[in-house]
């Protein structure tokens, strides 16, 4: 058997956290057993639907490089097989037309909530031996309902869950098809996991009470019943279900925040998942690992100080180049100058230890490539007559020496020396006048990147 898995997400917002998860156990668990992953959209809510929430979920994808190997398949091209299966059961006496209008509907709602029953259709258009139908109404669209089992449970194994049973009593008769044709999602996702050969539904526990009506669908349809895994939400640290409250807006919020695409996986696989005490792996240690059964059934939490923890460690870590090229549209937009790509390599390696994002990574390395105003406080706390005075001493040291951080040292402990100061006196307004800010890696390394021209340019100015 081949293991098919599919991340089926509806395009009626953003991907996020949540699903994001998801969609990487599922890619995780076919790489796993050299499978196929599919991406599957799932749009036939029309009013909902939108192309820029398709695009957040495609750019979504992309940058957490979950590389699918069929897809992406719309649900909204495929209307014309959902129709054939809505036939057939039509067809078979396993699903009928149901004439209810939604204020009836609404009435008979309202009346169970007050008798404190579950609100469940009554049945009144289901056709039974020996009943008699009501008159077919002219001004209502009919949708097609399932005629779901009356009697009996529905069982299955859940991988993540264990065996869950459901009376087939507490489920009515579920609508497949609206009135004006259009087909359910829970009866699209039945058609679509059984004609793409999925062998493991791996989807939020929120679909626990979908699981039965399309299990009985399936049946219906003779048809092949995958496995499910189905995963515990995700809570925010006040231990409530995670929301826009606590950021979780969507996924490429997090690359607008910095965060590398290495880290965020990395955090996602622990959330709800084991291995051993390994926090730090790379997506092909997880692929070679990932299992469902060391899936917890409690719910994760999210921790964003875990996250940035995480994130750090790949910016410190990471080959020079991959940060370098994750860096650029952070750095473009804070720098309008040409970046030189061995200058960049350069900046990232003296400044990346003190980074947690990458947007802060590039806000500290743009005075680089680009002179920064100084800030005015610190303008004042280290610019005065002194200072100058040393930095004139200290620039008229430099003409003769090789442009390297060992002689720039010496000229600095010399001027230190013949003026009898300690290092920072004469540091400090060396940063500043050439950083823009008083805190930057040691100013003769800073010096020996920026190069002899800068150097001097940027002292001028205030000399």
């Amino acid at each position: 058997m081949t293991v098919v898995t599919r991340f089926a997400p509806s395009p009626t917002g953003y991907l996020h956290i949540g699903g994001a998860r998801t969609a990487l156990f599922s890619w995780a668990y076919a790489k796993r057993h050299q499978g196929q992953f599919i991406l599957r959209i799932e749009d036939t809510d029309l009013e909902r639907s939108t192309p820029e929430a398709v695009k957040a979920i495609m750019d979504g994808m992309t940058w957490l490089h979950l590389n699918y190997d069929e897809g992406p398949i719309y649900q909204t091209k495929r209307m014309a097989t959902y129709k054939t299966y809505i036939d057939q059961l039509l067809k078979e006496d396993k699903a009928y037309l149901c004439y209810s209008s939604k204020e009836e509907l609404e009435v008979l709602r309202e009346s169970q909530m007050k008798a404190g029953l579950k609100p469940k259709y009554d049945g009144k258009w289901r056709p039974e031996s020996g009943k008699s139908l009501p008159p077919t109404p002219e001004n209502i669209q009919p949708v097609v309902r399932f005629k779901n089992p009356t009697s009996g449970v529905v069982t299955w194994h859940d991988l993540v869950k264990g065996d869950i049973t459901i009376a087939n009593e507490e489920l009515d008769d579920l609508v497949i098809a609206r009135g004006d044709g259009t087909p359910t999602y829970n009866f699209c996702v039945v058609i679509d996991d059984w004609e793409m050969k999925v062998t493991h539904v791996i989807r939020g526990d929120d679909h626990i009470n979908n699981t039965p009506r399309q299990i009985n669908l399936l049946k219906a349809l003779n048809a092949t019943i995958p496995a499910y895994a189905h995963l515990s939400m995700i809570l925010g640290a006040d231990g409530q279900k995670l929301s826009k409250r606590h950021g979780a807006v969507s996924v490429m919020q997090y690359f607008d925040q910095g965060y590398l695409p290495e880290a965020i996986l990395n955090y996602l696989a622990r959330l709800g998942w084991s291995h051993g005490d390994d926090e730090i792996f790379s997506m092909t240690d997880f692929c070679q690992w990932f299992d469902l059964d060391h899936i917890t059934s409690s719910s994760a939490q999210f921790n964003t100080e875990k996250l940035d923890w995480l994130n750090s460690h790949y910016i410190k870590t990471l080959p020079l180049e991959r940060i370098a090229s994750a860096i650029e549209p952070y750095l473009k937009e804070v720098v309008h100058s040409p970046i030189d790509p061995s200058l960049l390599i350069r900046a990232i390696d003296i400044h990346r230890e003190r980074a947690n994002h990458l947007t802060s990574l590039a806000g500290d390395i743009a005075y680089i490539f680009e002179y920064q105003t100084p800030n005015p406080q610190d303008f004042e706390k280290h610019i005065n007559t002194e200072a100058l005075d040393l930095i004139k001493s200290f620039q008229a040291a430099l003409i003769k020496i090789d442009w390297t951080k060992e002689a720039i040292h010496n000229v600095m402990n010399d001027v230190v020396t013949l003026h009898a100061i300690k290092f920072p006196k004469l540091a400090m307004p060396l940063r500043v006048l050439l950083t823009g800010i008083a805190q930057s890696p040691s100013i003769d390394v800073v010096m020996e990147i920026l190069g002899h021209d800068e150097t001097m340019k940027r002292l001028n100015l205030y000399l």
